[in-house]
């Protein structure tokens, strides 16, 4: 590159979902000039959308919401490349290839990055995440050699991963530490439910099992592990999906004074220590997250009202982050998964109490929480039964009473042609075990 200096008013490091939601949004409301820096792909592309790729139901480019033209034509420059330091002193930061790039403003939306927990052969040929394009490419190149693979971690990365590897019939051991999948965050009959479901698509699940080693071959390759228990699996892939964690080690090695803990310190309006100077996304560690909220919270959703409100706080309307209602949704295998508000799944019985439905012959269960003094709504999970986000977020920011909610629940569901005698047996079963109480 001839020129090795770049001026901009705005410059963005990533452009995943919150730094391309802040570039559109700054755009929206101003003429500042605007730069996204990015080593992934130049161009932003739905992360969800890895797995379909490997399974053959989209190409890379039908996950890009935006044409390549969209760009130029909104006047937002796109530099590849990767940060290497940050010198807040001068406004300035420097790339992998020398080029320098000084801002007026700088906001970091540089993500996750796999979690690694220091097990021998971590790093071979052969073991990777499940997180960025260049995993989903490096999977792509080994597939046809996979015969047998090991996935480390039962969270929703990890069961992706187990149904992208399974789509190819390649066997999928699942190491899991848990003695449930995912019992931390899904109450005991959902987590059984997805349990069984694993099992019934001949996945090696392997429940409290962890990790001990990956054994590497001549070439430096992985060719097998030693689990907990001192089993020893063959193998020629490894799927490390233990979480992840900010990718910011890039900071800890530039002349940056910009705050850290886990990931960058943020306040309310999700600016750093540094005047001007934001972080967003994945990468941000909030210092005062809303009651019940995770100070890192590595959510889609979360990422893009990010965002938006770091946008409009630049653009003169200084705007806090308020994620409103926590919700999520995923997909096990053929079993979809939401939930809205908060449905803990070991409860206080003093605080929370649940009415569940689950029908007797299809993995699909609703389940609501109140609590019991109150009777005040507070959150749903529901499995393979689509419900609809904006009427229980009403319902929350209302603060519904159970009752109420029981008596109008068919207004929740997607499609009441499929799915109305599912909700009539629900809200059966819910009265039945709330009006004895209630009355």
């Amino acid at each position: 590159m001839g020129n090795k200096n770049l001026s901009t008013s705005v410059l963005i490091i990533g452009n995943g979902i919150s730094g391309v939601t802040a570039a559109r949004h700054i755009r929206k409301r101003s003429d500042l000039s605007i730069t996204i820096v990015s080593e992934e792909t130049k161009y932003f592309f739905s992360r969800t959308a890895l797995m379909y790729i490997y399974m053959g139901h989209m190409k890379f480019e039908h996950t890009k919401p935006y044409e390549n033209s969209f760009w130029g034509k909104n006047k937002i420059n796109i530099v590849e490349g990767r940060v290497m330091s940050i010198n807040d002193s001068l406004n300035s930061v420097e790339l992998n290839d020398g080029l320098r790039i000084s801002y007026q403003y700088l906001i970091i939306g540089c993500g996750s990055k796999p979690n690694k927990f220091g097990w021998p052969g971590q790093d071979l040929k052969g073991v990777s995440g499940m997180y960025h394009l260049q995993d989903l490419e490096q999977l792509e190149k080994l597939s046809p050699y996979i015969d047998s693979s090991v996935i480390v971690g039962g969270g929703l990365i990890g069961i992706e991963l187990a149904e992208m590897l399974h789509s190819r019939n390649i066997k999928v051991h699942y190491l899991v530490r848990e003695s449930s999948f995912w019992n931390k965050v899904l109450p005991k009959e959902e987590s059984q439910m997805i349990t069984r479901h694993i099992l019934d698509h001949h996945i090696g699940l392997q429940l409290e099992t962890e990790l001990k080693e990956i054994v590497s071959d001549t070439h430096g390759r992985a060719k097998g592990v030693y689990t907990s228990n001192d089993d020893y699996i063959s193998c020629q892939y490894v799927g490390l999906t233990c979480g992840v964690k900010p990718n910011i080690d890039f900071l800890t090695e530039s002349e940056s004074n910009i705050k850290t803990d886990r990931g960058i310190l943020v306040d309310k309006y999700l600016q750093t220590n540094i005047e001007n100077i934001y972080a967003i996304g994945d990468c941000a560690q909030q210092t005062q997250p809303n009651p019940k909220r995770l100070a890192i919270e590595a959510v889609w959703y979360t990422g893009r009202m990010m965002g938006e409100a770091v946008a409009r706080t630049i653009t003169g309307n200084e705007t806090p982050y308020n994620p409103g209602q926590w919700f999520n949704s995923a997909k096990f295998f053929d079993i979809e998964y939401q939930t809205y508000g908060w449905v803990n799944a070991q409860p206080n019985p003093k605080q929370e109490k649940h009415l569940y439905w689950e029908h007797p012959q299809k993995n699909i269960s609703i389940r609501l929480a109140y609590h019991p003094n109150t009777f005040k709504f507070i959150g749903v999970v529901n499995m393979g039964i689509r419900l609809k986000h904006e009427v229980f977020n009403q319902w929350l920011e209302d603060h519904r009473d159970i009752s109420f909610v029981i008596h109008d629940l068919q207004h929740a569901h997607f499609d009441p042609e499929f799915y109305g005698n599912y909700i009539k047996m629900a809200k059966t079963k819910f009265e039945q075990h709330l009006i004895p109480e209630y009355s």
